[in-house]
């Protein structure tokens, strides 16, 4: 029986529901360790490009981040559509399309606090630049630093920080200060307007909502290469020992093997 609805003719009529999830473009949130990745996507891609290459599969591109082809794919599906399927990817768009992702298309100021030894390799580290990273501004409390030139930049007091912040509109701060002072020093650029800090001092650091705080200890980076080290010398140990009481072992069941003979 008819209920009075009317018939579309099939190109008008709705597709399936997953058919309309594929052709809307929605923003994704992508998870702070996929984003980790992506950096590390990033800085192969750009080796690629140095190279001149035009073109890389999921695998090659897999194997030199060191991640599984299928664990690739899936971060770079945040982005949506990227690659052909049996073809790869296309360089200099992925190249593109992750930067734009990790926001590499603008330019990021930072003032680095903080020039000792590792402040000054930072400082003078060009790498930074190409990422769209600048240093602007260099502070630090040694009488004996402030006033050289490092990095291109003047090392000014870090009396002077609030005012180098304000002056440069600097955006993340990098602390490679001694362990008691860096959380005060954290303190005054979170009051300074700074909301993104990546801290090299051996501390955590407490800070408010609203501020993203990275931390690089390479200490108990090198701790974990340690135990790695250590782990892998045992386990080639125990391998090392374990043909001898195979031996040991198929010893006795020949003996046992030959004396059961002898008994029948």
């Amino acid at each position: 029986m008819s209920l009075g609805r009317r018939r579309l003719p099939p190109s008008a009529r709705p597709g399936p529901l997953w058919s309309a999830l594929v052709t809307q473009s929605r923003p994704r949130m992508i998870p702070e360790a996929t984003v980790a990745r992506l950096a590390v996507y990033l800085r192969v891609l750009t080796v690629l490009l140095d190279a001149g290459r035009t073109s890389v599969s999921s695998g090659e591109l897999a194997s030199a981040a060191g991640v599984n082809p299928a664990g690739l794919r899936k971060d770079l599906s945040y982005l949506g559509s990227c690659g052909v399927r049996g073809v790869g990817y296309e360089v200099a768009v992925l190249h593109g399309r992750i930067g734009a992702a990790l926001g590499m298309e603008r330019r990021r100021a930072c003032v680095l606090v903080g020039i000792g030894n590792l402040g000054h390799a930072l400082a003078d580290y060009a790498g930074f630049g190409s990422r769209g990273f600048e240093f602007v501004a260099l502070l630090d409390a040694s009488p004996a630093l402030v006033g050289q030139q490092v990095g291109g930049h003047t090392v000014r007091p870090v009396e002077e920080l609030e005012a180098a912040v304000a002056e440069t509109g600097a955006s993340i701060g990098v602390l490679t200060t001694p362990a008691e002072v860096a959380q005060s020093v954290c303190d005054r650029l979170v009051a300074a307007g700074v909301r993104s800090i990546l801290n090299f001092a051996p501390v955590a650091l407490a800070v408010p909502a609203g501020v993203d705080v990275r931390k690089v200890d390479l200490s108990v980076e090198l701790q974990v290469l340690s135990f790695l080290d250590q782990q892998r010398t045992d386990q080639q140990l125990a391998a090392a020992s374990r043909p001898a009481d195979d031996d040991r072992d198929g010893g006795a069941r020949a003996t046992v093997a030959a004396g059961t003979g002898a008994l029948r």
